[in-house]
């Protein structure tokens, strides 16, 4: 923990944020002290500003308020995991939910997504939760076999919608908003790995014997498997010399591939499945990463990135009075 001091004002931070981060950990206290409390909260025992106090728990009141019973019958519906920093004013996960459950049963909803996404004909409010799904994985099939209750690949949203050609689709959505990098491989830091695990080995040597990668040969993922049914997405993996997918690639390639293996199942109803990056539009940090997979997958168009900007324009385009509040006070939390 580190004090800062700005305006004749203390702020308890992390020590270690870049400069995006500190300017918009300090919006987001302002924003704290002004419309829920001035007392601090703790994240492993230790005083943090942006943290919220253990009282306020339950009352999710980095929430936009209407939202709120909306939530509570989804997840009556569809249950996931709140995360541990649920109760933080930067958490990303209250900040997906701030985003897109606002419009996602307001009548112009299709048309804010087609803003963004030029396929989307309609909303599939026939399918998931009214065409949606928060902390989405493919219950119960788990294409990835890599989902229990302490790990797994999911989406932060999925949305289903069809295209012009009636098509029933799938959008996978990852959502960061203060992250400076997508999570890593975990299997490369296991203290389970053996020495036979090599993440220096190649894409293509991987794919000749896929028990190099520690979570093919000890968790017994299905990511090399589904990867190598589609390694002519990867197009560009010669370029790198070892293991594409040890750093901040890993959770994009998770991803990718949940989607890749939707599309594949006989079971899934869905005919495309594609995956998108939204961020906050000052977050730079991110960009090294998603240019760099851009590149891996020769900028297919199955993947792709947007901002929370952009979602609140195409929300502006359409809004009514329904929507103008929401619209103001998410501009007002998160600084867009």
């Amino acid at each position: 923990m580190k004090v800062y001091s700005l305006d004749g004002k203390e702020y308890r931070l992390p020590g270690s944020l870049n400069d995006f981060q500190q300017a918009t950990y300090i919006h987001l206290i302002n924003w704290k002290w002004a419309h829920i409390t001035r007392d601090p909260g703790k994240v492993r025992g230790v005083v943090y500003d942006a943290a919220l106090p253990e009282r306020y728990k339950d009352q999710y009141p980095t929430l936009y308020t209407e939202i709120i019973p909306v939530l509570n019958r989804h997840l009556s519906k569809f249950p996931f995991k709140v995360h541990i920093y649920f109760n933080h004013m930067a958490s990303s996960q209250a900040a997906n939910l701030n985003l897109f459950l606002p419009f996602l049963y307001h009548p112009n909803a299709s048309k804010i997504l087609a803003a963004i996404k030029p396929d989307f004909a309609r909303l599939a409010v026939d399918q998931l939760d009214h065409g949606y799904r928060i902390e989405y994985w493919d219950e119960p099939f788990g294409c990835l076999h890599d989902k229990n209750k302490a790990t797994g690949t999911d989406s932060d949203i999925a949305i289903a919608y069809y295209n012009h050609q009636d098509e029933l689709c799938l959008w996978l959505i990852e959502h960061k908003l203060t992250e400076n990098e997508f999570t890593r491989c975990g299997g490369a830091k296991s203290k389970r790995k053996r020495p036979s695990h090599d993440c220096t080995k190649s894409f293509a040597e991987i794919l000749e014997n896929k028990d190099v990668c520690f979570y093919h040969h000890m968790s017994k993922y299905e990511y090399w498997n589904i990867t190598a049914a589609h390694q002519n997405f990867f197009a560009n993996h010669s370029q790198y010399a070892h293991c594409p997918f040890k750093g901040g690639l890993n959770q994009l390639w998770r991803n990718q591939l949940l989607g890749l293996g939707i599309e594949g199942d006989e079971r899934q109803p869905y005919q495309h499945v594609t995956f998108s990056v939204v961020k906050h539009p000052a977050n730079t940090a991110l960009d090294r990463s998603l240019d760099a997979y851009k590149d891996l997958i020769a900028h297919n168009p199955k993947f792709s990135v947007f901002t929370s900007q952009d979602v609140i324009n195409a929300a502006t385009r359409y809004a009514d009075a329904d929507l103008e509040p929401w619209i103001r006070w998410y501009k007002g939390l998160y600084n867009v």
